[in-house]
């Protein structure tokens, strides 16, 4: 082997061993990075948003009977509510995304979905919303079964619905933010009849379940 070969060897040994350090610096940056970002994570402990039902105005509920030899109940109702949430967080912002709110009796959407706005929440912010949702323009079609409950809370003055929040959200720690997750709240709505037995009142705030 010539001189000339052996340097070119050499040459490219060189070569290799400084890429193989330079991939070597970048995979053990990454990784501290990594790990500076779990430790954070570990330590803050991100906890679920709360959501409460502040309120809930039933203004008005009224029930109809669809084609007879389907026996179905139409209903027709729009509803005021009040929605809170709350960060508990100490150190992990909160934002929340492409949120809507629906209404619900007895698993069943009764509502078309009220869009809420955006909001970023800071350590232990709070927002508050007060949307309208209603029923489709041609009502809400409900099956006979649940129709005829329907019926039975009505006379009897009380009903419970439910609230539910449906979105996006994504935690902020320091200038890192999260990719989205999937955020649903399931709030409960006691409502009775007043003294007279016409509206619904509503009786007290209830706190809601939050998955994500």
């Amino acid at each position: 082997m010539s001189a000339k070969d052996c340097g070119n060897h050499g040459y490219y040994w060189g070569e290799r061993k400084f890429y193989r350090r330079l991939c070597g610096c970048i995979i053990f940056l990454l990784f501290i990075v990594g790990l500076a970002v779990l430790l954070v994570w570990l330590i803050l402990r991100p906890t679920k948003p709360t959501f409460s039902l502040q309120s809930i105005s039933v203004l008005n509920l009224t029930l109809s009977k669809s084609d007879q030899s389907y026996n179905f109940t139409v209903l027709f109702t729009t509803l005021q509510l009040s929605i809170f949430s709350r960060n508990p967080n100490s150190h992990i912002g909160i934002y929340y995304d492409r949120l809507h709110t629906v209404g619900s009796y007895r698993n069943q959407q009764i509502t078309s979905p009220t869009t809420l706005p955006a909001a970023y929440l800071t350590s232990g912010d709070s927002v508050i919303w007060a949307p309208y949702v209603s029923t489709p323009s041609s009502g809400a079609i409900l099956a006979p079964s649940l129709g005829d409950a329907l019926v039975q809370d009505q006379a009897a003055g009380v009903l419970l619905l439910h609230v539910e929040v449906m979105g996006r959200l994504r935690w902020k720690v320091g200038t890192w933010v999260s990719g989205g997750y999937h955020l649903h709240a399931s709030c409960p709505a006691y409502l009775s009849a007043d003294s007279n037995g016409g509206s619904f009142r509503f009786r007290q705030i209830t706190g809601c379940t939050v998955d994500i």
